[in-house]
């Protein structure tokens, strides 16, 4: 379980295909503490830390995407030297700064326009959608909550298959939102609360 708080950026030092799987390898500030099975949020994708190594760069660990991860999320497109926002699952007995964010990416939307306005930016995306998506509980809705590559953030002026959010300097700085422009796909992870309405809601 996360919250959607972004801890660092990860850089990507390695990449191997392994059949159907990708087996990333990171460094970033926290990758010396991490032990083997822990679960980081990789773009808003849970992962487990299945190898720990010392690189040029310092100390690294290598996760493993599978197909399913790979076809719902951005990681497929991950190429040596990216950035990922990375973050360490919640503390239980801590502050939830952010949502609730479980790791489990529903699909990946399309960046189509950034805007600057006044020193804050401005993001709008466009998804897949459909009746039988929103039923699955995979839309948004004005001042709710969704999770963008990781990333906790307030929808604005959602429309049937876009959103808005609006990134402060801080958040735009120390994730790798100063990397996304138009064109670029990144994460989704719906509302879960919105989740279990919405499937309530068509079972009755």
């Amino acid at each position: 379980m996360f919250s959607g708080i972004v801890e660092a950026t990860a850089r990507v030092v390695a990449i191997e295909h392994d059949g159907g799987n990708v087996h990333l390898t990171l460094t970033c500030p926290f990758a010396g503490e991490l032990g083997i099975d822990q679960s980081v949020a990789h773009n808003g994708v849970c992962l487990t830390v299945v190898r720990l190594l010392e690189t040029a760069e310092g100390p690294a660990y290598t996760v493993t995407a599978m197909r399913e991860t790979l076809e719902r999320s951005n990681l497929g497109e991950l190429r040596e030297g990216d950035e990922v926002n990375v973050e360490r699952s919640m503390v239980m007995n801590g502050r939830l700064d952010g949502h609730i964010v479980q790791g489990h990416v529903d699909q990946t939307a399309l960046c189509t326009d950034v805007e600057e306005q006044d020193g804050s930016f401005q993001f709008t995306f466009k998804y897949d959608t459909s009746k039988d998506l929103v039923r699955r509980g995979y839309f948004c809705v004005d001042k709710g909550s969704v999770t963008v590559n990781g990333v906790s953030l307030t929808v604005c002026r959602p429309t049937e298959d876009t959103f808005q959010v609006c990134i402060i300097p801080y958040t735009y700085e120390h994730t790798n939102f100063h990397n996304i422009k138009a064109g670029s796909r990144v994460n989704l992870e719906f509302d879960i609360l919105g989740k279990y309405i919405a499937r309530m809601q068509s079972l009755l």
